[in-house]
């Protein structure tokens, strides 16, 4: 049996994958209406594959509410939040709620950290384990690298396993766990793994905002990001991922990773310079848009702008640190008239003063531009006829370089991309002819 502090998008995930390797498998929350849906086979978020994983698996799936339940269980993962502080520093908070709540083990059972942990956290957990009389209890860091939209096939055919323990056996242990999915296994010290997880994210946030700086350069310049970085990418020593140029990163792990780690960084007597950077270029991409929209319509105050997507990425309902309710808290700042659309997230409690929409062309109808923020694949005919009729002006600024220009731009759009030339017919907005009489 395997038990699973957290149902949360990783604790759920991991318990359900878990169980489909065949496992039993306890998931245990504090959450109570959080557990009554999942009892009923509902899904508290969207994750596509995962709703049938569970419900394929349902006989080796517990879902409670009774830290009891865990008793049995001589391995448990630690899958709970760890968000930022007021400080930067991650909150542990519920990470010492579980080591307080171990339900009594007299045999030798395993404690395996999958939230994302500053570097020195396994040594705490350690001292805090033996202050409770709960030596026998070891502790493994076993971090996480699952993708939201993606992450069942994430943990099913994983880039590697990390895992990190005081002693081979432990290690072991929880390495025999992964067997079945033929990935390479890294076994480090747990120090070391607490640290690849932090740095994984950190390299690959800075390959984002690099590719996102030569975009402003390119639309300086007159060249374009989108060739820039397949001749970048083809390049055996550097490959092509994340180096697609956009508005900016969001997300749970990201902002909270690299604020985490720049603070541990801080913590340590260290000014790590460059994740300074990373982030700034971030923050300043997301606004970006804002000179963007400027430049076609003028001052904004009147304007019409439709939001086209507002999950910080495609196939998630997640919007923690997404870019689109940046975006939206300027526009209304600025004075514009709000619209939004996503398939499946739903923002009404995050974004007062927005309107949101049912359809894309609901979303569009009367807008003097739209703003694609989430590359939904529901928004690669974004570029036809109906739109631009519907719209107001038929402007397209084009946040992840989801269409192809010269297409939108042949159907009558006024296309601007992120790192890609605009036309030089497009740069003012349109202005009324002033009234005034003939013949007088």
């Amino acid at each position: 049996m395997i038990g699973i502090f957290g149902a949360g998008w990783v604790g759920l995930v991991t318990g359900a994958c878990f169980a489909d390797l065949g496992h039993d498998v306890v998931v245990r929350d504090i959450v109570p209406e959080r557990i009554e849906a999942l009892r009923s086979g509902q899904l508290p978020f969207h994750e596509p594959g995962l709703e049938e994983l569970l419900e394929r698996n349902r006989d080796r799936l517990t879902f409670t509410l009774d830290v009891a339940d865990l008793a049995a269980a001589p391995i448990v993962f630690v899958c709970v939040g760890t968000p930022p502080t007021y400080s930067g520093d991650a909150d542990l908070s519920a990470v010492w709620r579980v080591v307080d709540e171990l339900p009594p083990h007299e045999e030798r059972s395993l404690l395996v950290m999958k939230s994302t942990v500053p570097v020195g956290t396994g040594e705490k957990a350690r001292a805090a384990l033996e202050a409770r009389g709960r030596a026998h209890v070891a502790y493994v860091s076993n971090p996480e690298f699952l993708a939201e939209g993606t992450a069942v096939r994430d943990f099913m055919e994983p880039d590697r396993v990390v895992v990190g323990a005081y002693a081979e056996a432990d290690s072991e242990i929880v390495a025999a766990l992964y067997d079945p999915l033929g990935a390479p296994i890294v076994r480090t010290d747990v120090a070391s793994a607490e640290m690849i997880k932090l740095a994984a994210n950190a390299f690959l946030m800075t390959r984002i905002s690099f590719i996102n700086e030569i975009a402003n350069v390119c639309e300086a310049t007159g060249a374009d990001v989108v060739q820039v970085a397949e001749g970048i990418g083809l390049d055996h020593r550097l490959g092509p991922h994340f180096l697609r140029a956009g508005i900016g990163w969001g997300g749970s792990c990201f902002p909270k990773d690299g604020v985490a780690l720049k603070q541990l960084a801080s913590n340590s007597g260290y000014h790590f310079q460059l994740l300074n950077a990373v982030i700034e270029v971030n923050e300043l991409q997301k606004r970006r848009v804002i000179g963007k929209l400027e430049k076609h319509l003028g001052k904004l105050r009147g304007k019409t702008v439709a939001l086209l997507g507002l999950a910080f990425k495609p196939n998630t309902d997640d919007l923690r640190e997404a870019p689109s309710l940046v975006l939206a808290s300027r526009l209304l700042a600025e004075g514009a008239d709000v619209r939004a659309w996503d398939p499946v997230a739903d923002a009404r409690h995050l974004l007062q003063g927005v309107t949101f929409c049912d359809s894309v062309l609901d979303v569009v109808a009367g807008a003097d531009a739209a703003v694609i923020v989430t590359e939904w694949d529901e928004l690669r005919s974004l570029a036809s006829e109906e739109v631009r009729q519907a719209m107001n002006r038929p402007v397209i600024i084009d946040g992840r370089n989801l269409l192809d220009p010269e297409a939108a731009r042949e159907m009558g759009f006024t296309y601007e991309g992120i790192g890609r030339a605009a036309s030089p017919f497009a740069e003012l907005p349109e202005t009324e002819e002033p009234e005034h009489e003939l013949n007088r």
